[in-house]
């Protein structure tokens, strides 16, 4: 039903994911509209969005979809609000977030042994990745730990209310819709008696 027309090739998939063609305010607007109307109580979607928010945070890239997922089930909070809490971690926020963690664990654990990693290029960082797994990945996943359950905290009191808001306002127009059918069928139906 929402399917496109002519599909895109990966590599423009790939673009419209890191710089989306209606641009980032849209694309925010279309998540936030698509959170909202997802059928689920306001604390179970707020839930979910908290806990994408707070898996953006931690090491896994390219499984955050998949651990938000699972852990959304676990939690029995909303999973697609846990994809979509996901984006809190995108190509703007993801050399912040990394940094950060970094930073913290760095700081938990003592310095990092790997060298400055903004001066290598793309493959020697992913065998540097690869080599020194246990420096890199424990110290990020700790470090996250901090700032991903903030993230989280502050994501579900934001997201709740708004979500309660949006969904009262949506059940007062059905409602209003509803008795205004009835009203016109009534008149509709007195007219005819006549």
């Amino acid at each position: 039903m929402f399917k496109r027309r002519d599909s895109l090739s990966f590599w423009s998939k790939v673009r419209e994911f890191f710089a989306p063609k209606s641009g980032w305010k849209r694309a925010l607007e279309y998540y936030s509209y698509r959170m909202k109307r997802l059928p689920d109580s306001p604390t179970r979607i707020a839930l979910g969005f908290a806990i994408g928010a707070y898996v953006s945070f931690t090491p896994f890239f390219g499984f955050h979809f998949v651990v938000a997922a699972m852990v959304a089930w676990m939690f029995r909070a909303n999973v697609m609000a846990s994809a979509i809490g996901t984006f809190v971690g995108n190509p703007i926020t993801f050399p912040f977030i990394a940094t950060l963690s970094l930073e913290l664990g760095s700081r938990i654990f003592g310095p990092l042994i790997v060298e400055d990693l903004s001066e290598m290029g793309f493959w020697e960082m992913v065998g540097v990745f690869g080599t020194h797994i246990h420096e890199l990945v424990i110290p990020y996943f700790v470090g996250g730990f901090v700032p991903g359950m903030i993230s989280a905290v502050v994501s579900f009191y934001v997201v709740r209310p708004l979500v309660e808001s949006y969904q009262r306002r949506r059940r007062a127009k059905l409602v209003a819709r509803a008795k205004a059918r009835i009203a016109a069928e009534a008149s509709k139906g007195a007219q005819a008696a006549e």
